[in-house]
């Protein structure tokens, strides 16, 4: 079993996508269910999960709504206003859905230190009770506001996005390297391998440029709480998703089939209760 963590799904509006500029041409079109399905088929995916792209309710029942109608999107990683006063009527609303798996905000456009904010924090100390996830989508610059968040709530699951998003074209950092360690050192944090195409100069790559980032991930957050995820289709600007599925399975190639079921699926199934 096959599940893809991690992709997207739009009606594309210059207006409400205006984050797509001039280099992401090739994602100013509509990306729907009936465009990915044969994708995973050609690919050999069973499933996947599809993640909000836009800050808005509106998109969050736009996802369940394919969800809904394409069985195979396993489940939804929706947006909720987390800092509404109420954020509880909002999240028991959402939650009586059972493709509802998680939420997620856009906190690498935010300010540093805005998984610290007292708002921010009172909605995601309610996550847990309605069975929730909580999506990090930070920049390592981030990593040690995020650290602090999961520290402070030890039984909320949370899911690292795309690595941090540090620059594969360049060496590792200490910084990134360093907060990878203390992050993963909380057992409530899982990590996606995913978006990792897309962080390179100019979008372009060797497949070994991945090995070291990959490696230390592995040795961070060992290969059960480690999920694949394509990052479809933000990952064309850089690729295609059978080359991203490719590098992880390269890198899978030497380890046991209990890892690679545990990355390329079961974690996935278990982290988001699928």
């Amino acid at each position: 079993m096959i599940i893809d963590s991690h992709q997207h799904f739009w009606n594309y509006d210059p207006v409400k996508d205006s984050w797509i500029d001039e280099s992401m041409g090739v994602l100013k079109r509509d990306f729907l269910p009936k465009h990915l399905a044969p994708i995973l088929k050609e690919n050999g995916v069973d499933g996947c999960i599809a993640v909000q792209a836009d800050q808005s309710e509106t998109e969050t029942e736009f996802l369940l709504s394919c969800a809904t109608s394409n069985p195979f999107i396993k489940g939804v990683v929706g947006w909720v206003d987390l800092t509404a006063t109420n954020v509880e009527e909002r999240l028991e609303h959402y939650a009586s859905n059972h493709l509802f798996k998680g939420v997620r905000h856009i906190v690498q456009a935010e300010n540093d230190d805005y998984l610290l904010r007292k708002d921010v924090q009172n909605g995601i100390s309610k996550l847990a009770k309605h069975n929730l996830t909580f999506d990090l989508l930070v920049y390592p610059r981030q990593l040690p506001s995020a650290i602090s968040l999961v520290e402070k709530f030890p039984n909320q699951r949370f899911i690292l996005d795309h690595i941090a998003k540090p620059n594969i074209s360049e060496p590792i950092s200490d910084a990134w390297l360093s907060n990878i360690i203390h992050l993963s050192k909380n057992q409530n944090v899982s990590c996606k391998l995913s978006g990792m195409v897309t962080e390179t100069n100019n979008y372009t790559f060797m497949d070994n440029d991945f090995t070291p980032f990959i490696n230390s991930v592995f040795n961070s957050f060992g290969s059960k709480r480690i999920l694949f995820g394509s990052d479809w289709p933000v990952c064309l600007i850089a690729s295609n998703y059978k080359k991203v599925l490719t590098i992880v399975n390269d890198y899978l190639y030497k380890h046991s089939t209990k890892i690679k079921d545990n990355i390329l699926g079961q974690n996935a199934i278990k982290i988001y209760n699928l």
